[in-house]
């Protein structure tokens, strides 16, 4: 078992999950992505997209949905005004990376915001510090070593200001290759499992795990939208999901990866009928993805009525799905968030 969280990072994880124990966060940190999609909605390119308009959207979405999530990841670029009217009762992360990777060399290496650090981020207010990383176990062995090492001096950070540090890893082919195609779908449980088994390790500092899937589920044989082509049966996602589950000794949640709501919730309810020990979610564009194109052709108020609407249809039926979560302090073998309080209070004495 994994060494216990300090106080103070207990205290923001509580802040961050419901009453039960469970992250229920919506995410809405895409920077460049969004800017694309908005500019693809209203006719434009990308760079032509407002600071107002990534701002006023992520507010939108704030605004409407925090009152129904846990926590709400967001970016310091375009967030902020956002995290202002977040609802009282819901968590606040934020994103210490910079959008995107570095594309100028192989091995899609991260960096971090140059004007921004651990304790920035906790004096702007958030409950934990997030980091995005590109990685696959099958990379070369020198550009894994330096995301190793880029993990642990956030890591570092984090426990020095006694702040959780979440950890977003995306799989990836260091060849190249389609990363939606067949191959890969056989090849992305390793990809998921290497890396959780890479990342569990207390050297990292990391206090809890932002997952794919470890599956493509267009693959899956059972799946609404398989897609014909089998890399796995039902039983055999049911049997990686639980090896790739056993190999984290840290909490662990799902992310929606892009896919539609429908999509998503499709997969937690698999996870659920597995029985597989995930924590919650960070939920991002399964929820608010739709809404892009109201926008786009609509402004403020129209983004806001359809948030208020299909937005909350969204996140509810990702919450329903969160009821066979497990709360993220389980993972210490303890019932609560107070039996691990007094357990680290104990310890620090």
């Amino acid at each position: 078992m994994a060494t216990k969280p300090t106080t103070g990072k207990i205290k923001h994880l509580q802040a961050l999950s419901n009453e039960r124990g469970v992250i229920a966060a919506a995410a809405i940190d895409q920077r460049g992505s969004l800017q694309k999609a908005i500019g693809s909605g209203k006719g434009i390119s990308g760079d032509q997209v407002t600071d107002q308009m990534m701002s006023e959207f992520k507010v939108a979405v704030s605004k409407v949905l925090t009152p129904h999530a846990s926590a709400i990841l967001l970016d310091p670029q375009w967030g902020l005004e956002a995290a202002k009217v977040r609802d009282k009762n819901c968590g606040l992360l934020l994103a210490y990376e910079e959008s995107g990777y570095d594309n100028t060399q192989p091995g899609r290496r991260p960096d971090l915001l140059p004007h921004l650090s651990a304790k920035r981020i906790l004096d702007m207010g958030a409950n934990a510090v997030k980091v995005l990383l590109y990685y696959t176990p099958f990379e070369d062995a020198s550009i894994n070593d330096e995301k190793h090492a880029f993990v642990e001096r956030v890591g570092a950070e984090c426990r020095a200001l006694d702040v959780p540090f979440f950890l977003e890893f995306v799989g990836y082919d260091e060849a190249g290759a389609d990363e939606k195609g067949f191959e890969y779908a056989k090849k992305k449980p390793k990809v998921v499992g290497e890396s959780v088994k890479e990342f569990t390790k207390d050297q990292y500092g990391v206090d809890v795990l932002k997952v794919e899937i470890p599956v493509n589920m267009a693959f899956a044989e059972g799946s609404s939208y398989f897609n014909g082509q089998k890399a796995y049966t039902k039983a055999d996602v049911f049997r990686i999901c639980h090896e790739v589950a056993q190999l984290a000794t840290k909490p662990f949640i799902y992310l929606s990866a892009g896919v539609t709501n429908q999509r998503f919730t499709e997969q937690l309810h698999w996870m659920a009928e597995a029985d597989v020990n995930f924590a919650g979610v960070l939920c991002g564009r399964a929820t608010w993805l739709d809404g892009v194109p109201v926008y786009a052709k609509g402004g403020y108020s129209a983004l806001e009525s359809w948030l208020k609407v299909d937005g909350l249809k969204n996140i509810e039926s990702v919450n329903q799905c969160l009821l066979a979560a497990k709360p993220w302090f389980s993972s210490y073998g303890v019932n609560s968030a107070e039996e691990l309080l007094k357990a680290s209070k104990a310890a620090a004495n």
